[in-house]
């Protein structure tokens, strides 16, 4: 009896070995479901089988491993439960946990009970009428269970201590099954973070051509931000740019934005006011000049243009240049050649052109003023800046920029600006746009006392000339047309946000359903204030 009770030992040694090493490197529920399969037959005559994982609380079970090809697989109630989180506690599974041992049901009894279990109504569908149910343990601790089919359950009873011994090495595989999954999620999601990183770099990357490298300008709003992808957008080219906006908007600010993002940004950025330099200086000026070559050139000088060879000339006030220098810049902007004043020779220069005026030019044009062939050849890429009144919405950036920068400057103590300066900066309409802001903003720094501007000394600005219109101009429209109107400039200020409490309905105090009534009604689209 001891050598049987030794071999039997021995045997059933064997066979947890050889359960252990078939499913010791298994990762997939697949092949672990055929593998638990063949040996569960092989071993206790079970037929049908699933295994359901318990939640970390183990109040909850899901099914998690089974035999695709068994009857209650295609039931409806059954795959009802995979991948839900179901109570334990329904007369049946709650059982199986708390005994030691195999534990048999008779699912028409159960059935009968209050409060059954919907899935025993698909075991009706299949005919199903006795089940048995053990858990699997590591340890003391719960961390599954499986539910079987069996002809014999006082059989299965008598293999109890193998079956659990089973039971221990398919709690090892489903920890691998789940610790497997685990990773393979962690590894998706990181392959997830790392494509947003890569997006995230590439965006990031646009931003710092089209934001970070401009550190100069100071602005956040839609319109500035149209305004640095047009920047990014020719500043790799040497196409030549015309920079349109009222004065003081930060015209020369853009150009040089364009030539530090351009191939051409290690060489020098030369400027020429074409407003502020005398008429029978300006060719002089821009081509140089040879000695004697009029009263007072007592030495050769040379001009903007070569000074900016394979660098970028800015010409600042393009649309007061005197006609007839018009016709020569016209000549070396084609022929990429000039020749000095009072010089017999010409001269190759490589420039890259951007020319900026406060005026319009067309107009100029139409009156005789500005050569309409120039206007055509700098007119390539135009960019137009807004004025600060259109970009309200960066008044607050540029406020604390300035108060920084003229704070410093002036050895004082101040960071702050109180809502209601900041309230009369943004409601003021800035004829002289940043230029004159960067001015109040520098008298209000020295006339404070503390560390916070309480007061913004502004213009007296009860008529606004920009406002007044004669009795020419006074032009006629409808209601809708004044409503229409109103409402994209409205739209234009918040961005094209409608509701919310920074939204247009908000603003114009009527409802958001109001609002979008009216806009359909009025035919306005998002380019239409975008």
């Amino acid at each position: 009896m001891a050598n049987e009770e030794i071999a039997e030992r021995e045997k059933e040694k064997s066979r947890l070995l050889t359960f252990s090493n078939a499913i010791a490197s298994v990762r997939d529920k697949g092949i672990l479901a055929k593998i638990i399969k063949e040996r569960l037959k092989e071993l206790f005559d079970i037929k049908d089988y699933v295994i359901h994982t318990l939640s970390n609380d183990k109040q909850s079970f899901t099914p998690l491993i089974f035999d695709p090809d068994a009857n209650f697989a295609g039931c409806a109630e059954f795959r009802k439960l995979i991948g839900k989180n179901n109570t334990v506690y329904d007369g049946i599974f709650d059982k199986i946990l708390d005994s030691d041992n195999p534990v048999f049901f008779d699912l028409d009894t159960c059935a009968e009970q209050p409060g059954a279990p919907a899935y025993l109504n698909g075991a009706k569908e299949i005919a199903l009428h006795q089940m048995a149910g053990v858990s699997i343990r590591m340890g003391s601790e719960n961390i599954a269970l499986m539910t079987f089919i069996h002809a014999d359950f006082e059989s299965v009873k008598e293999q109890t201590h193998l079956l659990k011994c089973i039971l221990s090495q398919i709690g090892l595989g489903i920890s691998n099954i789940l610790a497997n999954e685990k990773v393979m999620q962690q590894l998706n999601e990181i392959n997830s973070y790392k494509q947003l990183l890569e997006e995230e770099k590439i965006y990031l990357k646009e931003e710092m051509e089209t934001t970070l490298n401009y550190s100069e300008i100071v602005g956040d709003s839609a319109l500035m931000q149209k305004t640095f992808r047009l920047v990014s957008q020719v500043a790799s080219s040497d196409s030549t740019v015309l920079i349109l906006g009222e004065t003081g908007t930060g015209k020369e600010l853009i150009a040089r934005a364009i030539h530090n993002s351009s191939p051409r940004k290690n060489k020098l950025m030369v400027k020429v006011n074409c407003a502020a330099i005398p008429a029978n200086l300006i060719e002089s000026e821009l081509f140089g000049h040879e000695r004697g070559s009029f009263t007072g050139a007592t030495e050769r000088r040379l001009g903007k243009f070569e000074l900016a060879n394979n660098g970028t000339l800015f010409l600042d006030e393009i649309g007061d240049m005197p006609l007839e220098l018009q016709v020569k810049l016209l000549r070396a902007l084609q022929e990429k050649e000039i020749e000095r004043v009072g010089g017999r020779n010409t001269i190759k220069v490589n420039v890259r052109i951007i020319a900026a005026t406060n005026r319009n030019l067309e107009k100029e044009m139409a009156e005789g003023r500005f050569r309409t062939d120039l206007y055509y050849r700098l007119n390539i890429f135009p960019i137009t800046v807004p004025s600060l009144r259109e970009r309200k919405e960066d008044i607050p950036g540029l406020a604390l920029y300035f108060i920084e920068r003229f704070a410093k400057k002036a050895g004082r103590d101040i960071n702050m600006l109180n809502n209601k300066a900041l309230q009369e900066l943004i409601s003021y309409n800035w004829p002289g746009n940043i230029r004159e802001l960067e001015h109040l903003i520098e008298r209000s720094v020295l006339l404070t006392t503390g560390d916070t501007i309480k007061q913004i000394h502004l213009p007296n600005q009860t008529v606004q000339p920009s406002a007044v219109l004669n009795e020419e101009e006074f032009i006629t429209k409808t209601l809708d047309e004044n409503e229409r109107d109103f409402i994209l400039k409205t739209l234009k200020y918040c961005n094209g946000k409608i509701g919310g409490q920074q939204g247009a309905a908000n603003l114009l105090g009527v409802p958001t359903s109001t609002l979008n009534s009216k806009i359909k009604r009025l035919g306005i689209r998002k380019d239409h204030h975008l």
